[in-house]
């Protein structure tokens, strides 16, 4: 069975068909390939506009890193210094109480030369006393302790 085209009817299903085309294209697929495209650029705006902040948080926290090893490098210096400083100072004052002791054993040293050379002259003195007492008894007369120290 063969069916025989109708020209007219074809006809006007494609003109209607372009005429539909035209009318929904301009209603309805042009908007909305509009809003595709839109939102595809805001898509894309939106990740350079990421890429470009996580660069700069990037760019940020490596600043911070160094600012905080600067820091850091700093105190240590500061504490090294502070340190070397104070055993500058604990090695001045040891010197200064080394210097100190050593003056006040001297006096002491010399105190004790005084009280020998003192103990010495005291005794003497009563080595002569005896020594005259002695010979004075021995001879039986009183003999002055000048005498006793001549003979």
């Amino acid at each position: 069975m063969h069916i025989p085209p109708d020209w007219d009817v074809f006809g006007i299903l494609i003109v209607s068909f372009l005429a539909f085309w035209v009318i929904f294209g301009w209603l309805f697929f042009d908007p909305f390939l509009k809003l595709l495209g839109e939102r595809e650029g805001r898509i894309k705006d939106l990740n350079e506009r990421a890429e470009r902040l996580l660069a700069e948080a990037k760019s940020a926290i490596e600043d911070r890193e160094k600012q905080l090893a600067d820091v850091r490098r700093e105190a240590l210096a500061r504490r090294e210094s502070e340190r070397r400083a104070a055993e500058t100072e604990a090695a001045k004052t040891l010197e200064k109480a080394r210097d100190e002791a050593r003056t006040a054993l001297e006096n002491v040293r010399a105190g004790i030369d005084r009280d020998i050379e003192a103990a010495k002259g005291e005794l003497e003195r009563m080595a002569r006393e005896l020594a005259a007492e002695l010979a004075g008894r021995v001879l039986g007369r009183p003999v002055r302790a000048n005498e006793a120290a001549n003979n």
